[in-house]
C-alpha cells in the first residue's frame, strides 16, 4: 500500500488518523512540526501528506510547508485538514496546490474517500506522465561476436550494483546503448533515465541545467533532481566545465546539493553512469578534468567495442535494425541478400553502429518497396566502402593476365580479404568459404599468405 506523512501538532490526532490509515493497510509516518516534517520528506518521499494548517511550535505553518512541498516535490499530494476551516483558507490551499481540504472534526469515511482519491489521482499522473515520458531510445544489446559478449557479460555483472560505470569507446559504439541496458537490468529500472550530453549545454547554462535554480520562492528542478530514483547518464563527460566538475564532486560524495541561487538543501538518490570518447587521462594531464571526479566516476571501467572490431555482427545489426525501422517508421522491411552483408562488412565504419544504422535506414527509405537489397545497392549507398590494402577491389588490368595468373591474384586478394573480415580466424574462414581448415592452411602456404 502507500506510504502516508501525518503533519499535525495535537498528538491524539495525528495517531488517530495514522492508527486509521495503518488499519486501512497504509504505513504512515507522523510528524508534529515543520521540522520534523521535512526531515520525513527529506528522508524518503511520502506518497501522500496530511496537513493540519495550525502548528503549534513549528517554524513554518501549514501553507508554507504545503508551498515549499509543492515547490520542492510537486508529485506529492497534500490534504489539508483544519479545526479552523473556512472558505478563504480552503480556497487559499487549493490555490498553493492542495489536493481537497477536510475540516476538523472529520468524518472517517470522508478522510478515507479523500485520501483514496488523491492516492489515485497521484498515481494516474504518474502513470500519464510515464507515458508521455516514454524514451524511445532502444536498450536492447544485438550481437553474438567475442568482443560483443565480453561487453555484455561485464554490463551484467555491474548492473546489479550500484556502483558507478565510465563507459569509453570511438563515438557512434553505442555507449548510450550499453548505459541503458545497466539501466534496465539493474533495481532503479522502474525510475528515471536522465541523459546529460556535456558537449550539447553551453558552460553559462551548465549548472542551472543540472541543479535547478531558485528565485523568489519559485524552484525550476535540474536534471538531478529529476534522476532521483533512477539514472543520470553523463555524455561526454570530458566536455563538463571544470568549475561544474567541482560542484558533481561534491553531489557524488553527499548525494546533496542546492539550487542555483538557493539556500534549501536538496537530496537525491542517483546512480551515475558516464561515458567519453576522449582520453581522460590526457585532460587530467593538461588541467581539463579534475583527478577526484576520475576517480569518483571511474569505479567500473567499461570499453565497448568499435564495430571494426565486431565486424561478424553486422548481419545481426542490419536484421536489427531493419525490424526497428519497420515498426517505428514504417519502412519495408527488406531483406539484405548474403552479397550486401558481404559488402556492409567489408566497409569501413567510422561511425561505428550509429553510421551502420543511418545506412540501413537510407537504403529502406530510397530503396524500392518490395525485393531484396542486393550488393550494388549497397555500394551505391555507403559511404566510402572500404577500399584500402587487402580488401580493395580486383585490379582493373587483371583482363591483361594469363587465366592462370589472373586466377592466382584472384585467389590471394579473396583469400586475403576473406582473412581480414574474420580477423584472421582460420576457422571462421574455412568454414564461410567451404575449405576444411588444414586445406586451407596448405592453400595459404603456398600463395605466401600469412595466417594464424
Amino acid at each position: 500500500m502507500s506510504d502516508i506523512l501525518v503533519i499535525d501538532d495535537e498528538q491524539d490526532i495525528r495517531e488517530l488518523i495514522g492508527d486509521i490509515l495503518n488499519d486501512e493497510g497504509h504505513t504512515t509516518r507522523l510528524a508534529r512540526n515543520s521540522q520534523t516534517a521535512f526531515e520525513q520528506i527529506n528522508a524518503s518521499e511520502p506518497d501522500l501528506i496530511i496537513l493540519d494548517i495550525w502548528l503549534k511550535d513549528s517554524d513554518f505553518d501549514g501553507i508554507d510547508i504545503l508551498k515549499k512541498t509543492k515547490r520542492d516535490n510537486p508529485n506529492i499530494p497534500v490534504v489539508i485538514i483544519s479545526g479552523h476551516g473556512n472558505i478563504e483558507i480552503a480556497v487559499a490551499a487549493v490555490r498553493q496546490g492542495a489536493y481537497d481540504f477536510i475540516e476538523k472534526p472529520f468524518n472517517i469515511d470522508q478522510l478515507l474517500v479523500v485520501v483514496g482519491r488523491a492516492l489515485e489521482a497521484s498515481a494516474l499522473r504518474r502513470e500519464n506522465k510515464n507515458l508521455r515520458g516514454v524514451d524511445s531510445e532502444t536498450c536492447e544489446m544485438v550481437g553474438q561476436s567475442a568482443g560483443f559478449k565480453s561487453l555484455k557479460t561485464q554490463l551484467e555483472k555491474v548492473a546489479k550494483t550500484n556502483g558507478r560505470v565510465m563507459l569509453t569507446g570511438p563515438a557512434g559504439s553505442g555507449k548510450e546503448i550499453a548505459a541503458r541496458f545497466l539501466h534496465q537490468q539493474s533495481s532503479r529500472s522502474e525510475g528515471p533515465f536522465v541523459t546529460v550530453n556535456s558537449a550539447s549545454i553551453s558552460p553559462d547554462q551548465m549548472e542551472s541545467v543540472l541543479f535547478g535554480s531558485e528565485s523568489s520562492g519559485v524552484a525550476q528542478p535540474g536534471l538531478l533532481e529529476k534522476a532521483h530514483g533512477g539514472v543520470l547518464f553523463f555524455d561526454e563527460i570530458a566536455d563538463m566545465p571544470i568549475e561544474t566538475q567541482s560542484r558533481i564532486l561534491r553531489v557524488l560524495v553527499e548525494q546533496s546539493f542546492n539550487r542555483v541561487g538557493g539556500h534549501d538543501t536538496v537530496r537525491v538518490d542517483i546512480r551515475f553512469i558516464s561515458a567519453t570518447t576522449r582520453d581522460l587521462q590526457a585532460e587530467i594531464e593538461a588541467g581539463k578534468f579534475r583527478i577526484e571526479l576520475f576517480h569518483r566516476l571511474n569505479v567500473v571501467p567499461i570499453s565497448v567495442p568499435a564495430l571494426a572490431d565486431r565486424t561478424e555482427d553486422i548481419p545481426l545489426l542490419v536484421e536489427h535494425f531493419t525490424d526497428q525501422l519497420n515498426k517505428m517508421q514504417g519502412l519495408a522491411a527488406r531483406e539484405f541478400t548474403p552479397d550486401a552483408l558481404h559488402r556492409l562488412q567489408m566497409t569501413q565504419w567510422p561511425g561505428n553502429t550509429r553510421q551502420l544504422r543511418n545506412t540501413v535506414e537510407r537504403l529502406l527509405i530510397l530503396g524500392a518497396e518490395t525485393g531484396k537489397i542486393e550488393a550494388s545497392e549497397v555500394l551505391d549507398n555507403t559511404v566510402d566502402p572500404n577500399p584500402t590494402g587487402a580488401l580493395n577491389q580486383v585490379a582493373p588490368n587483371l583482363m591483361l593476365l594469363s587465366l592462370r595468373d589472373a586466377r592466382l591474384a584472384f585467389e590471394i586478394d579473396y583469400l586475403q580479404a576473406q582473412i581480414v573480415r574474420f580477423k584472421g580466424n582460420i576457422s571462421q574462414t574455412a568454414k564461410f568459404i567451404g575449405m576444411e581448415r588444414s586445406a586451407l592452411h596448405r592453400k595459404l602456404k603456398t600463395l605466401g599468405i600469412a595466417g594464424d
